[in-house]
């Protein structure tokens, strides 16, 4: 009786499997692309410095 159960459980699982997912044409996303931005060395000091020369233009004024 349990090799009669395990059969049956056993061709259970294959039968689902065998047709899960139906007939239908499989969804293809598109691939990301990531581009990356050449960034130049000095971008980050830029508005610090232009800061700084602002302070001195203030104080020495």
């Amino acid at each position: 009786m349990k090799k009669i159960a395990l059969a049956a459980a056993i061709v259970a699982v294959a039968a689902t499997a065998a047709v899960a997912g139906g007939l239908e044409a499989p969804v293809m996303e598109a691939p990301v692309i990531v581009e990356e931005t050449a960034a130049s060395s000095a971008g980050g000091m830029l508005v610090p410095l232009i800061l700084l020369l602002l302070v001195a233009a203030a104080v020495a004024g």
